[in-house]
């Protein structure tokens, strides 16, 4: 079953009046020609590669910044977002 969604888009007055023209001529709707512009662009592009975590050394200790005491939260939650959370 293909569920559809509604949606707006931008497109060029010459390239939607160009898209209605060419779905006049050939007795469809408009969404079945953005929808066919779309598969094919789709099947064109290549399949994107799988996710992969870059291999880091990491040297020291438990890999905290010196002054920063592991479950330091506080000290943390500062330096990441520059400020210190109220209890």
């Amino acid at each position: 079953m293909v569920t559809r969604m509604k949606t707006t888009i931008d497109i060029a007055t010459n390239l939607l009046s160009q898209a209605k023209r060419k779905a006049a001529e050939e007795n469809r709707t408009l969404r079945d020609i953005v929808e066919e512009g779309l598969r094919r662009v789709l099947a064109e592009s290549p399949e994107p590669l799988p996710f992969r975590l870059k291999k880091h050394p990491f040297t020291g200790g438990n890999g905290l910044q010196p002054g920063i005491r592991e479950g330091d939260w506080e000290t943390i939650m500062d330096l990441a977002y520059g400020f210190r959370r109220e209890p």
